[in-house]
């Protein structure tokens, strides 16, 4: 018999396993492409027409490299694309999006203590919202308002740290930073599926057909480029934020949010004026400590605040009346609970890991598969047995889960 739970998990694995894989080919091309541009050197008069040429040398080879602003005189017919890395990103994405945070909607998407919501409305706000995202971006981009980029890229922070504040009222603070990082990332990833490659494939058609392209197509790809080489930084971090509850458990999530998409901006302020030969701005350096310090500092308010209930309840409730979970309880009780615990007893801890607490009978039931894959099938949990978890109560844990599944 198959253990759905493992296959399940493994599924989650081998997802994420092509999404980060598939993000490392975007991210990577992009920012090379945003050094080879700004680096170019433009002084050079070249008889061949380009716009600027770079020399670069990498893995034993020399590449000489020229761009052309509209195209060569003759287009070659082997013309790479640069674009399934940002589609396959935003896919693999978007499926791991389903798999943790809508079928595990109970537990990963909607916190109770934040707002009660169904199963469907919180996915149903998850969808619109990344919808909205779009077309709200799309249209400003299109206006007049947008010819001032300046002005469209303050106005796109605001609307940043609006939706930051918006999941974070509605969602879990998991999801909340985890969908922010969706919001931007369908941005970016549209950018390049709606304007960036459209408008190329236009440029192309009329070189083919010997016709003059309107320089206007490249001047609206290189913008949506320039805000996606902005915002790229800001999306890893909310990504991983996952991992560490000091981000995403904080009361001050969307505010530390909102300070990590300026951190991305004097990040990358720094590396595009080093590119682009404009000297060496290490202002951006004390400007993105002062800005993490100040996240470390809101990271320390309070994190558990709100009234978590002690009975289980809701999709908890089915694990906490299974057979077994009186024993199980006492088990993570005595072998967990004194580091996932609002104050764990271990030393050296300051916060439970990953800001799981496993206190009451709520939350051990709210954390019945992780339970069952970290301290069950497999000796994950405790970190090298150093609670001495014995094996018969692996297998307690095991019953228990699949008395919950039957």
């Amino acid at each position: 018999m198959y253990d759905m739970a493992a296959i399940a998990t493994w599924i989650e694995f081998a997802v994420r396993w092509v999404h980060v894989i598939t993000a490392i080919a975007w991210i990577g091309s992009s920012f090379y492409f945003i050094a080879l541009d700004l680096g170019l050197h433009r002084d050079r008069n070249l008889k061949s027409g380009a716009d600027g040429e770079e020399w670069q040398v990498h893995g034993g080879g020399f590449y000489h490299v020229q761009k052309y602003l509209v195209a060569p005189a003759q287009m070659p017919d082997d013309l790479v694309w640069f674009k399934w890395e940002s589609y396959s990103t935003w896919l693999s994405g978007f499926a791991l999006l389903i798999l943790v945070y809508y079928l595990g909607a109970e537990f990963y998407l909607v916190d109770p203590r934040v707002a009660e919501l169904a199963t469907w409305q919180a996915v149903g706000i998850s969808l619109a919202s990344l919808a909205f995202g779009w077309i709200v971006y799309d249209q400003i981009c299109k206006s007049k308002f947008g010819d001032d980029n300046t002005r469209l890229l303050i106005v796109l922070y605001v609307i940043l740290v609006g939706m930051a504040y918006f999941y974070a009222s509605v969602f879990s603070g998991r999801a909340a930073l985890l969908h922010l990082g969706a919001f931007t990332a369908s941005i970016m990833s549209a950018n390049v599926f709606f304007i960036i490659m459209p408008n190329q494939r236009i440029v192309v058609a009329d070189l083919k057909a010997g016709r003059t392209p309107d320089a206007k197509y490249g001047k609206i790809a290189k913008q949506r480029s320039t805000h996606n080489n902005y915002l790229t930084l800001p999306v890893i971090f909310l990504m991983l934020s996952n991992h560490y509850p000091l981000a995403f458990a904080s009361e001050m999530n969307w505010l530390i949010a909102a300070l990590v998409f300026l951190m991305g901006v004097t990040i990358r302020h720094y590396f595009n004026s080093l590119h682009a030969r404009q000297g060496n701005p290490t202002w951006t350096w004390l400007a993105t400590a002062l800005l993490f310090i100040a996240i470390i500092w809101l990271s320390t308010a309070p994190m558990f605040r709100a009234t978590e209930p002690q009975k289980a309840s809701g999709a908890a409730l089915r694990f906490a009346q299974a057979d077994g979970f009186e024993r199980v309880q006492d088990i993570v009780t005595g072998r967990c609970s004194m580091c996932h615990a609002a104050e764990p007893g271990w030393e050296g801890l300051l916060w439970p890991p990953k800001g799981i607490r496993l206190e009451t009978e709520h939350q051990i039931a709210s954390a019945a598969k992780q339970i069952y894959i970290q301290a069950g099938i497999t000796n994950a949990m405790p970190p090298a047995n150093l609670s001495h978890m014995e094996p018969t109560e692996r297998a307690e844990i095991v019953a228990w889960f699949k008395a919950a599944k039957d």
